[in-house]
């Protein structure tokens, strides 16, 4: 007899669904949304309702994984256990404690990962990564301007007039955010797109602008100058507003075909839309998360701040300049000082690099767990050279990745259908718990019980004491004492008790003394093409994969979409040699009168073990200021292949 389970999904999402998982003979046969789930409204996107594959793949691990002559071999948990304690206490003892790599990406969202955070902590304190490739520009740039990064609630864009979605597809990155853009729409707000390809959101959109790779920073300069032109800025910004002066004296260096030929879009374009939202109150801002991975993309941000501050939609209902919700801020996870215990910090967009360069200690141990650096951070080829010559690799995953065959030790663990935690999301204020909803093969454990096979063997028994329920409670003491703990969560999704409805709504950020602080000085200029490479690559997300989690099998080479006037843009259909300084893959072209001629549109999240990793050609390029990747700026060209 069927029966429904409920759990929640806990990958790198922006909207932490509510799962009903349908289980027969203790087996996962269907997956669905939640209806009584707030976001998840029951619906999933593709990713996850295609999850049963993935779940059910012979390929997955189910025993830990040593090396033995070139080959991952099947070993007892003693054993492995056993391995990892002697290598990583030789390596500490030996070496120091600088001599291990522990690296947690975000492939898992629960707040309990970050007790393999506590354990290295303790351990060492060991090496850890700085930054982060996928969010940190933007969440810098909004903790610079307002001292959080935090968002107002969805439901109140209902309040909204106008709404630019700007540089987001919720499309592929949040389709739950569309039912809430389509009944803002009916109620009378004017939806505007901004992104250099023309989505499907542009199909639901009065305006749709495509200024070129990187010029959204002049764009915003161009609407903002617009407005001030038209007196349509907010007459009490000084009061709260600071570098006031030195924004508009920014501003005013160019006029708005100035900042528009900068952008690449129309100056006209620029006046209606600054009319549009300067007039047309309050407007809302829903920033994407990808604007930020440019070598610009903080300061993008940061104008983008400034443009809600002085034209009066911040701090009110239906305002706003919304890029991330503040997921972690209700837990208490303040057991784990992080950077700030850390000996030594590897900047995470060059992560292959800093590995192959250290010394005094070099790197001896490296533990990878919640991601897959090889295929997801820039100069692939680099990361996994680097993680090959560790002398000692361990990966805790489900499946092989092309980081797990560069491990010396793969330790397999459990699936979003089988894990337990809590979770927040970064794009809603709505809080989950996720409870196995199947049991996983024999010999998958949830990480806990793998950091505390550990620690027992390190020493350091006491620190991760505790039942994952036991863990669970002391993670959400602050929420229980507000009426929102762990057995509210029990009961169903919990919306943050300490979320606001509005952000800032008594016009006070989070800095000293309430203020915005306005960016004041130019970003870098929007990249270009080269003669020798006149196209940019941006390798986005797609429905069909999380990160490089595919919800169906791909093979063969990867397709790229460019335009059909694209400088070098060979036939449509056929092979060719996609190039950059860094290296070349083999790829398929599509013409795409979307996309605009300067721009190479790719997958991003492709494996090197399967030939379709785009992070081969990227090189190891910084935003200015939070430690990301400048993935989408890459000078590419497309060399036709014979037949």
């Amino acid at each position: 007899m069927a029966d429904i389970r409920r759990t929640a999904c806990n990958r790198d999402c922006p909207d932490a669904c509510t799962l009903l998982v349908t289980v027969e003979d203790g087996r996962a046969v269907h997956l669905g949304g939640d209806p009584a789930d707030p976001v998840t409204r029951g619906f999933l996107c593709e990713r996850t309702s295609r999850f049963l594959a993935r779940q059910h793949d012979p390929a997955r691990f189910t025993s830990p994984m040593r090396r033995v002559d070139g080959a991952l071999v099947p070993v007892g948990w003693d054993e492995a256990l056993d391995l990892a304690a002697e290598r990583l206490l030789a390596a500490r003892d030996a070496h120091g404690p600088a001599s291990i790599l522990h690296y947690r990406a975000g492939g898992s969202l629960g707040i309990l990962k970050a007790l393999a955070d506590l354990l290295f902590e303790r351990f060492g304190p060991v090496t850890i990564k700085h930054g982060d490739v996928c969010s940190a520009p933007g969440e810098s740039a909004q903790e610079a301007d307002f001292g959080t990064s935090d968002s107002s609630d969805p439901v109140d864009l209902a309040n909204s007039r106008t709404i630019v979605v700007w540089g987001k597809n919720p499309h592929t990155s949040g389709v739950h955010l569309l039912p809430v853009l389509k009944e803002a729409a009916r109620g009378g707000a004017t939806l505007v797109g901004v992104d250099p390809v023309r989505t499907k959101l542009a199909g639901m959109c009065a305006r749709f602008l495509q200024p070129r790779p990187g010029g959204d920073f002049a764009l915003a300069m161009g609407v903002a100058r617009r407005i001030f032109d038209e007196g349509l800025d907010d007459p009490t910004a000084a009061d709260w507003c600071d570098h006031l002066d030195a924004f508009r004296a920014m501003l005013h260096a160019r006029d708005v075909d100035g900042w528009a030929a900068l952008a690449d879009v129309p100056g006209d374009e620029v006046r209606a839309l600054g009319d549009l939202y300067g007039r047309e109150r309050p407007s809302a801002i829903l920033v994407g998360w990808g604007l930020a991975r440019r070598s610009n993309g903080s300061a993008t941000v940061r104008a983008l701040d400034a443009l809600g501050a002085v034209s009066g939609n911040l701090g009110v209902p239906g305002g706003g300049v919304s890029y991330y919700y503040a997921r972690r801020s209700p837990f208490d996870v303040g057991f784990v000082r992080g950077e700030a215990a850390a000996p030594r910090l590897f900047p995470e967009y060059r992560l292959g690099a800093e590995i192959l360069e250290a010394t005094d200690p070099s790197v001896q141990v490296a533990w990878v767990t919640a991601g897959n650096p090889v295929s997801m951070l820039p100069d692939a080829a680099t990361t996994r050279r680097a993680l090959r010559e560790v002398p000692f690799t361990v990966v805790v995953d489900t499946h092989p990745t092309d980081t797990t065959d560069c491990a010396d030790l793969v330790l397999p663990t459990l699936t979003l259908l089988e894990d337990s935690d809590v979770l927040g999301a970064y794009g809603n204020p709505w809080l989950r718990e996720s409870r196995g909803a199947v049991a996983p093969p024999g010999g998958c454990r949830h990480e806990l019980d793998i950091l505390q096979g550990l620690a027992a063997r390190l020493g350091l028994a006491d620190v991760l004491a505790g039942t994952v329920d036991e863990w669970k409670r002391r993670v959400t003491r602050r929420l229980e004492a507000a009426g929102a703990g762990l057995d509210a969560l029990r009961e169903g999704p919990v919306r943050n008790p300490f979320a606001p409805e509005v952000i800032f709504h008594d016009r006070r950020t989070a800095r000293p003394g309430g203020r915005v602080a306005l960016v004041h000085e130019p970003a870098a200029p929007a990249p270009r093409g080269t003669d020798d490479y006149p196209l940019l690559l941006m390798a986005m997300s797609v429905p069909a994969a999380q990160s490089s989690q595919w919800s169906v099998p791909v093979t063969g080479p990867p397709e790229v979409r460019v335009h059909p006037e694209a400088p070098g843009a060979p036939t449509d259909g056929t092979r060719a040699s996609l190039e950059s300084a860094l290296g070349a893959l083999e790829v398929v072209v599509r013409h795409d009168p979307g996309v605009r001629p300067d721009v190479v549109l790719a997958a991003k999240g492709g494996m090197l073990r399967d030939g379709r990793c785009t992070n081969v050609l990227v090189r190891p390029v910084p935003t200015d200021d939070g430690g990301g990747a400048a993935f989408y700026e890459e000078p590419v060209r497309l060399r036709p292949l014979p037949a």
